[in-house]
């Protein structure tokens, strides 16, 4: 499997790596949709958070496994090509792009509404149009360029979590200087309805609402590739997924239930973090989250950018995509996968403009459930590639799945009940359904194109020595 270098160039830090791997899991959807799960399900919703961050362990643990043994620009796409066949990496790695490339249209229209609210001189299609050319010309610039303004972004994201989870305790124990909001504890926790007040039936609904707002942890797989020691990164970054999960997600959530009544109308209204920062008397908490939430806004356009470029970069060098994607500079940046990339996500956020409950709405859906889709292929995957790396390495593999094959079955038996459920929930149906469509549409094509040119030479995978 062995074969020449791919092209990219290590410029990507232990440091960027580091805040890529941390902020990844950190998602504008924490601070923006953490409100409507809270609604939807009461303090059941931690365990919704519970399940889908044990889901996410349990997916990074596997490809940290096969991640770790062969870095690559393709990740996850590259081995199911070798574990499952071509179909199975063109669909997923296809999916992927396509699924990163309507979040760049979904992101950039959430930063320029928050921008155009700011300076409202310039109108909103200006700043998105503004913010995405900002954004290409730093990952057209180098890797370390997309490295270096992740590091940042991504370390806001990571301080101003912790910084309310710091605050937010001390105000739940009444040690913060100032706090008037004297009701605050974990009394609210049972106080409103008890624990689950719209049954545990609603545990379930909360994993749909939030399963999609973790998506991002696997991106530190793709860039580790493009490091000076890809294995000691992705060895780090499995590590402390379950810290990253707990902390960030579980810590935080926590803390506006213990701020707030569940049911309090500000959570809706003004969002939960910006409702708990004001319930404990912090001064212009609605400016300030939306500053945190434009730089996650910002963090995962950047992101999200590199992801889908990598990714169609890589179905370029296995000849599943032209080849015109795997050509790079002399700096090592695929310059026509970004810009290729960078077309698709203008044109879905013309149609976001254009036609937002018709064309859009059907991208969104037929998107929406890729999350999953990924998580099972990288499980499936994982099944297969142990053997093939253990005969490679001996048995002797860096990082390895806990309790396999168990917990990789029980995984694939927890996204598989995700995704039924999600058929026959009246708020999912047609996200899953369209999903499922864009899925065989592109595994159609994916066979197709198989049968119809066969792919010569060996996997792109690229191992380093």
């Amino acid at each position: 499997m062995d074969v020449p270098s791919s092209g990219l160039q290590a410029g990507l830090k232990n440091r960027h790596l580091s805040m890529i791997a941390i902020g990844g899991v950190i998602g504008a959807g924490l601070f923006v949709g953490s409100g409507s799960g809270i609604a939807a399900a009461g303090p059941a919703i931690l365990l919704s958070y519970v399940l889908v961050g044990a889901l996410v362990i349990m997916v990074m643990r596997m490809l940290g496994e096969m991640s770790a043994a062969y870095p690559a620009s393709g990740s996850f796409s590259e081995y199911a090509d070798i574990a499952l066949g071509r179909w199975a990496g063109f669909t997923i790695g296809w999916l992927y792009w396509f699924f990163w490339v309507v979040v760049l249209a979904v992101e950039a229209t959430a930063g320029a509404a928050i921008l155009h609210s700011w300076v409202p001189a310039v109108p909103q299609w200006g700043w998105a149009l503004i913010v995405m050319l900002v954004l290409t010309t730093v990952n057209l610039a180098s890797v370390g360029s997309y490295g270096e303004f992740e590091f940042w972004f991504a370390g806001i994201k990571v301080l101003a979590i912790g910084t309310f989870v710091v605050m937010g305790l001390l105000a739940v124990f009444g040690l913060l200087p100032g706090s008037d909001n004297p009701g605050a504890g974990l009394a609210h926790l049972t106080d409103t309805g008890g624990f689950a007040p719209k049954g545990w039936g609603a545990v379930l609904t909360g994993v749909l609402m939030v399963v999609f707002s973790f998506m991002g942890s696997e991106i530190v797989t793709l860039a580790a590739g493009e490091s000076d020691d890809p294995q000691r990164a992705i060895t780090k970054a499995t590590n402390s997924v379950l810290w990253r999960v707990g902390v960030f997600y579980l810590g935080s959530i926590l803390v506006v239930l213990t701020l707030l009544r569940w049911n309090d109308p500000a959570i809706t209204e003004h969002g939960s973090y910006v409702a708990a920062l004001e319930s404990i008397g912090i001064p212009y908490a609605a400016n300030i989250m939306d500053f945190i939430v434009l730089t996650a806004v910002l963090s995962c356009l950047n992101s999200g950018l590199y992801t889908a470029s990598r990714m169609v970069f890589s179905l370029g060098r296995r000849n599943d995509a032209p080849r015109a994607f795997a050509r790079t500079t002399p700096a090592g940046v695929p310059r026509n996968a970004i810009l290729g990339s960078v077309v698709f996500g203008f044109l879905a956020v013309w149609f976001n403009y254009q036609w937002p409950d018709t064309v859009f709405e059907f991208l969104l859906n037929s998107s929406g459930a890729v999350a999953l889709f990924v998580w099972l292929v990288i499980c499936l995957t994982q099944l297969r590639m142990r053997r093939i790396m253990e005969e490679r390495h001996g048995g002797a593999l860096v990082v390895r799945m806990w309790a396999f094959p168990y917990l990789t079955w029980a995984t694939i038996t927890v996204i598989l009940s995700v995704i039924v459920y999600m058929a026959f929930d009246d708020s999912a149906r047609e996200q899953i359904g369209f999903s499922v469509l864009s899925a065989l549409l592109i595994l159609v094509v994916g066979v197709v194109r198989g049968l119809l040119r066969p792919r010569s030479g060996r996997s792109a995978i690229h191992v380093r020595p």
